[in-house]
């Protein structure tokens, strides 16, 4: 008989080592985390066929992982795409479409009216990789077609414009794109897919800054590239070569952001009508732009493609430039200044001094932007109480 007392086990041979896996009989309702950064392969032909997309799993997370996978399917649901890539955010989104499908020597035509790191990325960064560039009013579609050529192998626009909210004709854009074997890739993120789905109307490639109106609670960096499956070769190597992966926590956060995404956004487009209509009663404001006015010139195109509703963002132009713009700002004790977008609250931006800052005022001008141009992005209050904050602030700049 061995009286031998065992030795008690060491912590150190405990607590480091692997959990296993929770085998559970019932499913639950909330989505689990994944935030592992690598997962154990069972041998050298598993690990092999992994890394070569023979086998569907995880080995490492800027590979791939769970809650970019739960996140991508749904946004492939919304956006009818056969291909979704989550990126770290919706810039990163942009440069997967330009390091998946560019190479020295090719062209790009770019919309005037892109958010302004958005055209530093197509016509300055991507410039010093051999790719050139031409700027053109997208809205012009005889001028855009006069700008392909047979270097062109994309056109980038948005869908709605940053920040006079400019609508593009997809459809036009996609057949002028098309005629010359190039690809449109458009930024959706101020429609999302509930106002638009430019794959069905002959997009190549979308993209949404989740940041914003997508997910909607200002706690989330993240974007997507939605494609078809005929254009993706290049796509899941260069996501993971040039490091543009998510993290998990914010795919799992995007999931639930999508939850109410339809409410949200049905409930800011109706109250930015009914703003974009009560601005253009004000003697302060010179101008309003918002694609749901009988006004806009772009109207009935909008009406067309969105089917009558028209966005959560107003943009307005007041008549004193930007000491007037300023004086609007201090003023608005009730709307924060925050240069972003698609928040739960209603929010203000200045073109010219935040997303517009790196161009010059010539080239502001003729993009509509004014020292005296506030966008407002419209949140979920009351359709009073926005504005009623508005007018407050007008009347005590």
């Amino acid at each position: 008989m061995n009286n031998e007392i065992p030795k008690p086990p060491r912590p150190d041979d405990i607590c480091p080592r692997p959990d296993k896996p929770v085998v559970q009989t019932t499913q639950p309702m909330a989505p689990a985390i994944y935030p592992t950064s690598v997962w154990m392969c069972n041998d050298t032909n598993q690990a092999d066929d992994l890394l070569a997309r023979k086998l569907d799993g995880y080995i490492y997370q800027r590979d791939g992982h769970p809650n970019a996978d739960a996140f991508a399917e749904k946004v492939a649901a919304l956006h009818v795409a056969d291909c979704v890539a989550v990126t770290s955010s919706g810039m990163a989104a942009l440069s997967l479409a330009a390091l998946s499908q560019l190479v020295p020597g090719d062209h790009v035509v770019v919309g005037k009216q892109l958010y302004g790191r958005s055209l530093l990325l197509l016509t300055q960064e991507l410039n010093r990789l051999g790719i050139t560039s031409t700027l053109v009013d997208t809205c012009d579609l005889d001028a855009t077609r006069a700008a392909t050529t047979s270097a062109t192998k994309l056109v980038v626009v948005e869908t709605i414009g940053n920040p006079c909210l400019n609508v593009a004709d997809i459809a036009a854009l996609a057949e002028i794109a098309h005629g010359q074997d190039a690809k449109l890739l458009v930024d959706n993120t101020f429609a999302t897919p509930v106002l638009c789905r430019p794959l069905e109307l002959g997009a190549d490639f979308v993209l949404e800054s989740v940041s914003k109106m997508m997910n909607g609670h200002s706690d989330v960096m993240l974007g997507v590239l939605c494609g078809r499956e005929q254009d993706w070769d290049r796509v899941p190597m260069a996501l993971a070569a040039w490091g543009l992966a998510s993290s998990p926590f914010d795919a799992w956060l995007a999931v639930r952001g999508l939850a109410t995404m339809h409410l949200r956004v049905e409930r800011a487009c109706e109250t930015a009508q009914r703003v974009a209509d009560a601005l253009c009663g004000e003697g302060s404001v010179e101008h309003v732009d918002y694609p749901g006015l009988p006004n806009h010139f772009q109207h009935d195109l909008a009406t067309k493609q969105f089917g009558g509703s028209y966005g959560a963002i107003v943009t307005f132009r007041l008549a004193g430039g930007r000491s007037a713009a300023d004086a609007f700002i201090a003023a608005a004790k009730r709307i924060p200044f925050c240069p972003s977008l698609g928040e739960a609250t209603t929010t203000l931006s200045h073109p010219e001094s935040t997303s517009h800052r790196g161009l010059s005022s010539a080239e502001r001008e003729v993009l509509g932007i004014s020292g005296g141009t506030i966008r407002l992005s419209i949140g979920l209050e009351s359709t009073d109480f926005v504005i009623t904050a508005i007018q407050e602030a007008l009347t005590a700049a």
